[in-house]
C-alpha cells in the first residue's frame, strides 16, 4: 500500500497531536500542538482544502504567540485575521458550508485558547469546535483530519467523564 505525501503529513499531524496531549506543561503542549497543527495545515494544503490549511496555519502561529502573549491585542488580531481570511475565501467562490465550519471552529479555538481560563468551560466550547472541524474534514474528504478531530473529541470527553468521577 502506498501513501500520498498528503497522507504522510496527515499521519505526522496525528502522531504529534497524540504526543502533545501527554505533555506535562501548557507551554510544551502549545509547542507540540503547534507542530501538529502546522503538519495538518500542510496536509490540508496538499489536498486543496484551503480553509483548513488557513485556519490550522493560523492556529500554528497562535500557539507560538500564546507562549508569550495572551492579551486583548492578540485576541483581536486572531479574530480579525479569521474574519478577513474568511471573507476573502467567501468572495473567491469557495463552497460556503465548509468555510462556515472551518472558520467558526477556528474562531472558537482562538477565543477559547486566548481568553478562557476555566478548563471546564474551555472543554465545553472545544467540543463544538472539534465537531465543526470534524464536519469540515468530512466535507473535504480528509481521513487524517477526521481522525485528528475524533482523537481530540475523545480526549475532551474522557477528561470530562474522568472529572465527574472525582
Amino acid at each position: 500500500m502506498t501513501f500520498t505525501p498528503a497522507e504522510y503529513v496527515g499521519m505526522l499531524a496525528l502522531v504529534l497531536n497524540f504526543i502533545a496531549y501527554r505533555q506535562p506543561t501548557a507551554n510544551r503542549y502549545r509547542i507540540i500542538s503547534a507542530l501538529a497543527l502546522g503538519s495538518l495545515s500542510i496536509h490540508f494544503a496538499l489536498i486543496d482544502a484551503t480553509a483548513g490549511a488557513v485556519v490550522t496555519g493560523l492556529a500554528f502561529f497562535r500557539n507560538f504567540i500564546a507562549l508569550r502573549w495572551q492579551g486583548p491585542f492578540v485576541l483581536w488580531f486572531f479574530i480579525a485575521a479569521n474574519v478577513v481570511l474568511w471573507i476573502l475565501e467567501a468572495v473567491s467562490g469557495a463552497p460556503q458550508l465548509p468555510l462556515v465550519f472551518a472558520y467558526v471552529s477556528s474562531l472558537i479555538f482562538s477565543i477559547g485558547s486566548i481568553r478562557l481560563n476555566d478548563p471546564v468551560l474551555i472543554r465545553r466550547w472545544f467540543i463544538l469546535a472539534e465537531l465543526l472541524g470534524l464536519g469540515y474534514a468530512f466535507m473535504v474528504g480528509s481521513l487524517e483530519g477526521m481522525v485528528f478531530n475524533l482523537v481530540n473529541l475523545s480526549s475532551i470527553i474522557l477528561k470530562m467523564l474522568q472529572d465527574r468521577r472525582v
